[in-house]
């Protein structure tokens, strides 16, 4: 464990170095050689658009047997971000100081099975349904990106899917799409006062590697996303946060001066207290970058939306058609 911990520490550090730099792309000959499980005659993207991120597959685990404890147990600080689901009256909150070395959880939320996942190149945190045509998958990490986003694979058929998209873009799942769920990312204490009844995650070895420290200190300011191969939005700095919904994005610059934007039955909020993951190398030592919450006005009731917390060059590089509002 110490040597693979060590190993995967060095992985991830050559990537932080390099982030300017492009990987080379394998050619399909070298994936299906890698990959003999992957029906590869199946892609609804140019194979070459894959690039390897460092760790191999599943050098960055996914977390298949999740362990939860009740708030007080929790050793999270209040501005620690964290990642919240609730499904069916079932509320868990997953800290991105656990899930920067993991990225995927699979799980069982008011019975219903999910994965809760988090790129940090993208700043990206989704969760989806696992089930799909009547089967459940289990979802893993390839090592690869495409526009320095986490492409995912599941164990079934060897699959590999697009993490902000949600949909199969290699093998024989090829076109499919999971459903993805509302999920907020905020801050411990932000969760801890909506839900004193949740539980949390919490890593089952907590000294095999360094939970709660930032691998990419500094990421979130740099001129440049590491490992994209693709265009940069001309109007916003590409490292700039956005909150996506549909096909439009508004800057979290925006929402922070404003406080709250009212778009048709659309609200979105902004409130501080959250610590930005991808800034200092102590994840709770980060800047603050706030809390945003995107709801629909159904009556007197507000509905929770799916929506997306993550860079600009994210949503630009998959959504280019797309709107960013900056004013």
């Amino acid at each position: 464990m110490a040597l693979r911990r060590a190993v995967l520490l060095a992985l991830l550090g050559v990537t932080a170095l390099l982030g300017y730099q492009q990987w080379v792309p394998a050619n399909a000959e070298q994936w299906r050689a890698q990959w003999p499980q992957t029906d590869f005659s199946q892609h609804a993207v140019p194979l070459d658009e894959f690039v390897s991120g460092g760790p191999g597959k599943d050098d960055i685990p996914s977390i298949d047997d999740p362990r939860f404890v009740a708030i007080p147990e929790a050793d999270l600080e209040p501005r620690s971000p964290v990642l919240s689901l609730t499904v069916d009256g079932d509320t868990r909150a997953y800290p991105l100081g656990v899930l920067m070395w993991h990225e995927i959880v699979n799980d069982r939320v008011g019975g219903k099975p999910v994965a809760v996942t988090f790129c940090p190149l993208c700043n990206s945190g989704l969760a989806f349904e696992r089930k799909i045509g009547g089967r459940i998958l289990e979802f893993g990490t390839t090592g690869l990106l495409r526009k320095s986003d986490l492409v995912m694979y599941d164990r079934q058929t060897e699959s590999w899917w697009q993490q902000y998209s949600g949909k199969a873009v290699v093998g024989e799942m090829t076109g499919r799409e999971l459903t993805l769920l509302p999920l907020r990312m905020e801050s411990f204490e932000r969760f801890r006062e909506r839900h004193p009844d949740g539980r949390v995650l919490v890593p089952e070895n907590g000294w095999a590697r360094d939970y709660g420290e930032n691998p990419y200190t500094g990421y979130d300011t740099r001129d440049r996303p590491m490992l994209y191969r693709g265009t940069l939005p001309d109007d916003v700095h590409p490292m700039t946060r956005v909150v996506v919904v549909g096909d439009e994005a508004w800057t979290l610059d925006l929402l922070r001066k404003r406080g709250e934007i009212r778009r048709g039955d659309l609200v979105l909020r902004w409130s501080s207290g959250q610590a930005s993951a991808l800034d200092t190398r102590r994840i709770a030592d980060g800047r603050d970058v706030g809390n945003v919450t995107v709801q629909r006005r159904i009556g007197d009731d507000l509905e929770e939306l799916v929506h997306k917390v993550v860079f600009a060059f994210v949503f630009h590089g998959f959504q280019p058609e797309g709107t960013i509002h900056t004013r």
